[in-house]
C-alpha cells in the first residue's frame, strides 16, 4: 500500500526517473565519467535526479567488483595480525588516494594475532578391523592447540550449553559433541544463525566446566555439505582451555549416525593453532568533506580483516568495496556534501572489534557524529536499511525509502547497524546497517566458499549504490 501511494503522488517525477534510468546507459568509462551530470529541480525530482545518476554511473562500471577481485586475488583472506591484513590495510590506502579522496590516513589500533597452524585433522576411530572415519574440521578462531599427537576420547552429544552443564561427572575426559542445528524454519537466516552460535562461542568453556577434553561444533550453516565453516570462540578466565574445533555438516550428520550406533565410539582430532603477542594494524580511514558543515559526519563502513578460509569476499570485502565506491560515485559526480562524508575501514571485527572501539574511542571532541551506515551482511541484492535512532530520526530516514526503490531498496526497518559501528551509538550517531538478501549469505560465511566466484557484480554495486544514496541525503538535511 505504502507503495502504491506514493507511485500515485509522484507519478510525474517516477516517470521522469524511469526514462532517465532507462535511456542513458553510457557506454564507456571515459563517457560515462563525462555525461554524469544531476539536474536540479525541485526536491524531489532533484533527489531522484540523483539516485538515477547514480545508478547510471555505478551500474555502467561496476567498480566494486574490480576492487574486490583485486583484493581477494592478490590479497586474499585477511585475519586480524596476519601479513595479509597489513597488507590489505596498505591496499585500502592507496586505494583510497589513487581515487582523490580527502584527508586519507591510518588510525593505528593493537589487535589479537591467532594462527591457524597446519594441523586440522580428526576421525571417528575404528573399531577392530574397521578403517578410521574421517571428519572434516577446522579449528575455530581462539582456540588452542591439541597435545602434539592430537586427542583421543569418547564423545557425548548434545544440543545446547545447558544440556552440557548438566552432565556432570560423565563428561570427565569425553569430548563434548555440540549439535543444534541452525533452525531453517526460519525465514531470516541471521535469525537461525543467532539461535545456534551460542555453541561455537561458548562450546569449549561448557565442556570444560564439566571435566570435558575438548569441543566439537556443527558448523553455523543450513547447507548440508563436507566444508568446515569456523568463527571466532571465546574462554572464560576461570575455566581450563580445552581445543575446540568445528565439523562441516556432513561430518556432523556422520558422527551423530554413528553415536547412535555406538555410543562409545571415540574421535580423534588435532590441531596446532596458537595466539601470539598483540600486534599494531590500522583503520584506513578517507572522506569527501562537507562544505557547510564540515564536523558533522555520515560514516560509510566495512570491515578490512577476514577469516582466513576463503577470500573473505562476502565478509567483509563484499562491504569494504561498497564503502569505497559510494564515496567514488558522489565524488565523480561532481557532489558537493554539506555534511562530511566518511569512509573507514574496520580492521579487527571477526576476532575483537578493536577497529571499531578504536574509532570511536579516537574521534575528536569537535566532531558530531551524524550517522554510520555499516555493509556486514554480504554483496548481494539489497532489500532495506536496519535503523537504530530515535523515532523522529527513524521516521526522517524512513521517508526517503520510496526515492531508494530503483536501488531495490524496498522500505527502512527499525532495528540495525553493525559491530563496527556500534561504539558511535553513544557519540549519538544514528546507527544504519544496510540488509541485503540474507538467504544464500551462512552458505559461504566463514569458510573456502566465501570468494570472488559467488559474489553477484550486480548486486554488490546496488548495494554500493543504495548506500551512496542514503548517505548523500543525510550529508543535505542532516538528522
Amino acid at each position: 500500500m505504502l507503495r502504491k501511494n506514493w507511485y500515485t503522488s509522484n507519478r510525474i517525477a517516477f516517470a521522469l526517473v524511469f526514462f532517465f534510468y532507462t535511456n542513458s546507459f553510457p557506454q564507456t568509462h571515459r563517457t560515462a565519467t563525462a555525461t554524469a551530470q544531476v539536474t536540479v529541480t525541485d526536491p524531489m525530482s532533484s533527489s531522484s535526479d540523483i539516485v538515477s545518476a547514480l545508478l547510471k554511473h555505478g551500474l555502467s562500471e561496476q567498480q566494486a567488483y574490480q576492487n574486490l577481485a583485486e583484493l581477494t586475488g592478490t590479497i586474499g583472506g585477511r585475519l586480524s595480525g596476519s601479513p595479509q591484513a597489513a597488507k590489505a590495510v596498505k591496499w585500502g590506502e592507496a586505494l583510497m588516494k589513487k581515487l582523490g579522496f580527502q584527508n586519507v590516513r591510518l588510525q593505528h589500533v593493537m589487535v589479537p594475532h591467532w594462527v591457524r597452524g597446519k594441523v586440522e585433522k580428526a576421525w571417528i576411530v575404528g573399531r577392530k578391523g574397521r578403517k578410521n572415519i574421517p571428519l572434516a574440521m577446522c579449528a575455530l578462531g581462539g582456540s588452542i592447540a591439541t597435545p602434539k599427537k592430537g586427542i583421543t576420547a569418547e564423545v557425548i552429544e548434545v544440543h545446547s550449553l545447558a544440556e552440557a552443564k548438566a552432565l556432570g561427572s560423565e563428561a570427565k575426559g569425553k569430548i563434548i559433541f555440540f549439535n543444534r542445528p541452525m533452525d531453517p524454519t526460519l525465514i531470516s537466516t541471521f535469525a537461525a544463525y543467532g539461535r545456534a552460535v551460542d555453541q561455537r562461542g561458548g562450546g569449549a568453556s561448557a565442556a570444560a566446566s564439566v571435566g570435558g577434553v575438548g569441543a566439537l561444533i556443527r558448523s553455523m550453516t543450513l547447507v548440508v555439505d563436507d566444508v568446515p565453516h569456523t568463527g571466532v570462540m571465546y574462554y572464560q578466565d576461570s575455566i581450563p582451555k580445552v581445543p575446540t574445533a568445528a565439523l562441516s555438516t556432513v561430518a556432523a550428520n556422520r558422527l551423530s549416525e554413528e553415536l547412535k550406533r555406538n555410543p562409545h565410539l571415540r574421535v580423534h582430532f588435532a590441531l596446532d593453532c596458537k595466539t601470539l603477542p598483540d600486534v599494531q594494524s590500522a583503520n584506513v580511514i578517507g572522506e569527501l568533506a562537507g562544505t557547510e558543515f564540515p564536523n558533522e559526519v555520515v560514516v560509510m563502513g566495512g570491515h578490512l580483516d577476514s577469516w582466513d578460509k576463503g577470500k573473505g569476499a562476502h565478509d567483509d570485502g563484499a562491504g569494504v568495496t561498497q564503502s569505497i565506491e559510494a564515496l567514488r560515485l558522489i565524488k565523480e559526480l561532481g557532489l558537493k556534501p554539506k555534511r562530511t562524508i566518511r569512509v573507514v575501514l574496520f580492521m579487527n571485527e571477526e576476532n575483537g572489534s578493536r577497529g571499531g572501539e578504536g574509532y570511536a574511542a579516537q574521534l575528536p571532541s569537535k566532531e558530531k557524529a551524524v550517522a554510520a551506515i555499516e555493509s556486514d551482511a554480504g554483496g548481494f541484492d539489497p532489500r532495506t536499511f536496519g535503523v537504530s535512532a530515535d523515532s523522529s530520526v527513524f521516521q526522517k530516514i524512513a521517508s526517503w525509502a520510496s526515492l531508494l526503490e530503483p536501488t531495490d531498496i524496498c522500505s527502512m526497518r527499525r532495528g540495525g547497524g553493525g559491530e563496527d559501528i556500534s561504539y558511535l551509538k553513544d557519540k549519538g550517531a544514528a546507527l544504519i546497517g544496510l540488509v541485503p538478501s540474507n538467504q544464500r549469505y551462512f552458505d559461504f560465511h566463514h569458510s573456502d566458499k566465501d570468494v570472488l566466484a559467488n559474489v553477484n557484480s550486480r548486486e554488490l554495486e546496488l548495494g554500493a549504490i543504495a548506500m551512496a544514496s542514503l548517505a548523500y541525503f543525510i550529508s543535505e538535511e542532516g538528522l
